[in-house]
């Protein structure tokens, strides 16, 4: 399947990422439900695509641990404990502690020291992506958030400027969402259950308050870790 650029490899390559971002979607939103099973072939078909980068897709799908794969039976969405959601937390912890001292401390890579007004410009930015994820928060609306949640935190963590810890951070953000959606798609109604304080966060970092900051996110995860625990009792 040649591009334009003359170049299958880079057609196929795409063509597999857009078949990841889908699957990965799908389970997001609860159509893929937890220990669901599913072969190449029905993938292949669903999207109406030859079997290759299908199989890459689900591989790198199973690489990041949202699938995991079956040689004999092909592949199934990924079952989390409650337990896992702890271990999730406090690896997220553990990047997002130094991230918040680093940008305090005015040793983000993405901006030169002391340059105050650039990283109060770039943290700006990153607040009205905040504001929309908490409206959607507010509303209850789990779609919703989940999409501005991701890039909330996608370009906060693109400020400490290192790219290995924001694509760490993003893979634990979206596992943990995976984790946790299977269990908040069960309450009737979610409004004032999702944690709204992206702002509240943004601010903190603004003032150069990494432990205000801290004890946001500090309290967010406590919060989820008993919503979770609570939904998953029921």
């Amino acid at each position: 399947m040649p591009g334009p650029s003359g170049t299958g490899a880079v057609t196929r390559s795409t063509l597999r990422q857009q078949i990841a971002d889908a699957l990965r979607d799908e389970v997001l939103a609860g159509r893929l439900q937890p220990g669901q099973e599913f072969t190449v072939k029905e993938i292949a078909e669903q999207y109406g695509v030859s079997a290759t980068p299908v199989r890459e897709a689900l591989v790198d799908l199973s690489a990041q641990g949202l699938l995991d794969a079956d040689h004999h039976r092909g592949f199934r969405v990924h079952e989390y404990s409650p337990a896992d959601f702890r271990g999730m937390i406090e690896a997220r912890c553990l990047v997002t502690d130094g991230m918040f001292h680093a940008l305090a401390d005015g040793r983000a890579g993405t901006v030169t020291p002391g340059d105050e007004q650039r990283l109060t410009a770039a943290l700006a930015g990153v607040r009205r992506r905040g504001e929309e994820a908490q409206r959607a928060a507010t509303a209850g609306d789990l779609n919703v958030l989940i999409g501005y949640d991701l890039r909330f935190w996608r370009e906060l963590a693109a400020l400490f400027g290192n790219p290995y810890l924001a694509d760490f951070l993003h893979r634990l953000r979206v596992q943990s969402w995976v984790c946790t959606v299977q269990h908040l798609r069960r309450a009737a109604d979610l409004r004032g259950v999702l944690w709204s304080g992206h702002t509240e966060l943004v601010d903190a970092l603004v003032r150069r308050d990494p432990e205000a900051a801290r004890a946001l996110v500090t309290a967010y995860n406590t919060h989820s870790l008993r919503v979770i625990e609570r939904l998953s009792a029921t």
